[in-house]
């Protein structure tokens, strides 16, 4: 059927009509960010941890390894991450400028610096308050990316936009505003990489939810490692000597329980 010139004329402007409140009825945001940081327990707490400092589990290759768990964050970008089994300790760390790792079970018992590509995830999870928090401050985009399904629970998505280009997608609990899930595209050593982690267990630590379950892996694949944490800790003075690169000669071992 043919529409007369008036007629597609009327037609078009109706679609354009819907396409535009389609558009005014995009969700905000700022404010669904704003909510996020409510639900975390708000910025002047958030913002009144300096350091975080929480202890559990790492389950690897389907829970067949448990390995016990540390992992300190410090304003800044500071993050290291240990991993101890059968007396060796893995650790990885990032002093905000550059990362660095030991690794035992690869035959390495002394510092290695890392590339910058291989630090992409660590200088994410360095983050204490998450990305949503100050995003514009940290030149981040933020998109509105509408709602999917995740484990039957129809989560907002968001897609956040860092600097370089790489894009994490956010996916929020439609009813408290906490992360739930987030899928990072990133490009490491020239080959895209796609990293699915799913948040839960949220608990409080200074006034502020933290996710003590964390399941990561490759998008799709099932060799995942999962972290249970079991207790949290806030504002313990930890030194930034933990995070940088050890000077020569000096042995670098795991953070006791006493020992910040």
């Amino acid at each position: 059927m043919k529409l007369k010139r008036n007629a597609a004329a009327i037609v078009a402007g109706l679609l354009a009509g819907v396409a535009l409140s389609g558009h005014a009825a995009a969700r905000d945001v700022d404010q669904i960010a704003a909510k996020n940081v409510e639900a975390k327990g708000g910025m002047d707490k958030l913002q009144a941890i300096k350091t975080l400092k929480r202890h559990g589990k790492l389950l690897i290759q389907g829970g067949q390894y448990r390995l016990e768990y540390v992992e300190m964050q410090k304003r800044g970008g500071m993050i290291r991450d240990e991993a101890t089994l059968q007396g060796l300790t893995v650790i990885q760390a990032n002093d905000g400028k550059e990362g660095w790792q030991i690794n035992p079970f690869q035959g390495r018992k002394t510092a290695e610096r890392t590339p910058p590509d291989d630090n992409k995830g660590l200088i994410e999870d360095a983050d204490i308050d998450g990305p949503l928090v100050d995003y514009k401050a940290k030149h981040y985009q933020l998109e509105d990316a509408g709602t999917e399904d995740v484990d039957g629970t129809p989560a907002i998505k968001l897609k956040l936009t860092r600097p370089g280009g790489d894009i994490t997608y956010l996916y929020l609990d439609p009813d408290h505003y906490l992360e739930i899930r987030s899928v990072s595209l990133r490009t490491e050593h020239g080959v895209p990489v796609e990293m699915q982690t799913d948040y839960g267990d949220y608990e409080q630590v200074a006034g502020v939810y933290f996710p003590f379950s964390i399941v990561s892996g490759k998008k799709g694949s099932t060799d995942t490692q999962v972290i249970e944490f079991d207790k949290g800790e806030a504002n313990l003075d930890i030194k930034d000597a933990k995070f940088h690169f050890p000077a020569p000669g000096v042995i670098v071992g795991p953070v006791s329980e006493t020992e910040p």
